[in-house]
This record gives structure tokens, sequence and C-alpha cells, in this order.
């Protein structure tokens, strides 16, 4: 049974190509988006949400775009239990957060665990933006890195990603808060591999994290991109780097659409360092 099916009859045909469809379960808690025309018949469609699922407790309407330094979200609760906390089964792990105060997508599921599996044993890691913990823990569970750092701005976030940490019992992750500027010069540390899975933002943090990056290490860029233009990728990248850091781009994954034509995409680049004074280029 489809949203759109669960509704049939309760809406126009105009109403029915009106309305989305799918919408993310994050925990007990179902978040949906209507369309300011169908607003009227919000309580509607989030009954009929809550009722295609049983473990959906909560159904919220989307109030407005992610905003803000920490991209969060604002929603309205329509149906079933009056909370904005919930927890989130991924990967054998349990994760508890309140889905309006910190930033969480479900949508990156088999990203967490692509990045995961290409880990070595014994690597130290450094996880940028680590909000409720779940890219430590996921890493942590599914690989043999020797530890596991994580650095978050959003104090509550990172409030949640300590309980995480504990409830999961992970004992190889260590979870920081504040400016990743200044809370990663205080480690004096260098690591293997570095992930920076906040697209919005990331890209003007690669200097700092080729910075503190191993000499022959990876990082993980995240970023947004329309679809015409994936392709002047390793330009871009090569003109974030200095003369004396070479970059190798391993491959670009899709990991999901964010708005039409415009995806998700994580960068995998092999950093090394080099004596040379020719610009770097990507290969």
């Amino acid at each position: 049974m489809t949203l759109r099916r669960a509704l049939r009859g309760m809406l126009t045909p105009t109403e029915q190509q009106a309305l989305i469809g799918s919408f993310d379960v994050i925990g007990t808690i179902a978040k949906i988006e209507i369309p300011p025309a169908l607003r009227k018949h919000e309580k509607r469609i989030a009954a009929a949400a809550r009722d295609l699922n049983p473990a959906i407790r909560t159904v919220v309407r989307k109030a407005g775009a992610y905003h803000g330094k920490y991209r969060l979200q604002k929603v309205k609760i329509l149906a079933g239990e009056r909370t904005k906390v919930t927890t989130h089964r991924e990967s054998g792990l349990s994760i508890t957060l309140d889905i309006e105060q910190c930033y969480f997508s479900v949508r990156l599921s088999s990203e967490r665990l692509r990045i995961a599996q290409q880990i070595q044993k014994g690597e130290k890691v450094l996880v940028m933006f680590s909000g409720v913990g779940i890219y430590p823990l996921i890493l942590a569970k599914h690989s043999q890195a020797a530890h596991i750092w994580g650095i978050e701005l959003n104090r509550i976030a990172h409030k949640y990603g300590l309980l995480n940490l504990q409830k999961n019992k992970i004992r190889n992750v260590t979870l920081l808060p504040g400016d990743v500027r200044k809370v990663l010069p205080k480690l004096k540390r260098k690591f293997d591999r570095i992930l920076m899975p906040l697209p919005m933002e990331a890209e003007k943090f690669l200097p700092l994290a080729v910075k503190y990056l191993k000499g022959s290490g990876k990082v993980h860029l995240y970023t947004f991109q329309p679809e015409a233009e994936i392709g002047t990728i390793p330009e871009k990248v090569s003109s974030m780097l200095n003369r004396s850091t070479k970059a190798r781009l391993l491959r670009t994954v899709k990991c999901g659409a964010y708005a039409s034509r415009v995806y998700r995409v994580c960068l995998d680049l092999q950093i090394s360092k080099r004596t040379t004074q020719h610009r770097p280029k990507l290969r």
C-alpha cells in the first residue's frame, strides 16, 4: 500500500497529482512534505501515512527548508504522539535524536556503510561535523579503525552523540564539541582519513583537512552539485589546494538528489604532499 493509493477517493485527481507520495521515517517519526495546495488535507494525509506503517507513532510535516549553520528544519506535528525525539536504528546501532534540533539524513545509510568498508585496519579517522554521532559510530562498528574522532558545533547534536556513544557501548570513538577550526589544532595529531559530511560548507574546510591529514591520506568530501557541473569537480577541487598538495580523485559517488537535477555528491580523494611547484591537478 502506498500513500497515494491510501488516499484514493479522498483527493481529487488534481490533488492526487500534487501529492508527494514518498517520505522519510526516522525511528518512529514519519517526516512528510505537503504542498501548499494540499495543506487543507494535511491531517487526513498524516493519518494515512501513519496507517501505512505500524512502527510510525508520530507524523510531522516539513515546515520550511533546511537553514542556518546547523542545517536544521522546522517541523509541525500533525498526528500521533506529540514528540520530536525518536530512536532510529541503522546498521545494528540505536541512534536517539531530536529531528528538529539535529541534522540527520536516513537516506545516507548505504553511503555510511560504503565509507566504513573502505577503512583499513588500524586507521585513525576524523569526522568533521559529526552531528549525533552516526558516522563515527557506523565506522567504529563496521570497520577495524584504531580510533575515530568526531567534532560537532551544534551542542544539542553533540549531547545526543555522547548519549548514542554510551548506549551503543562503542569504545574507540571520541566525540568533541565546538568549531572544528578551533578544536582540531588542540588534538595535535594527524589522521589517515577525514570525512567532511556537510555539503553546504565542507568545501571551505578542505585546506584545513589537508593540513591535518597524514602524508598520503584520504578525504571524503560531500558537496551539492548540479548534474551538468559534476564533470567540473576536479578543477574546482584543484583550485582549493595549494601548490604543495597533490590530489587524486578516486571516485565520485551520487548520494541522492537534493533538488531537481542537483545531487549530493561524495568525492573520494587521495591526498598527498609534494615538493614540486606546479599547481596540483586531479587525475
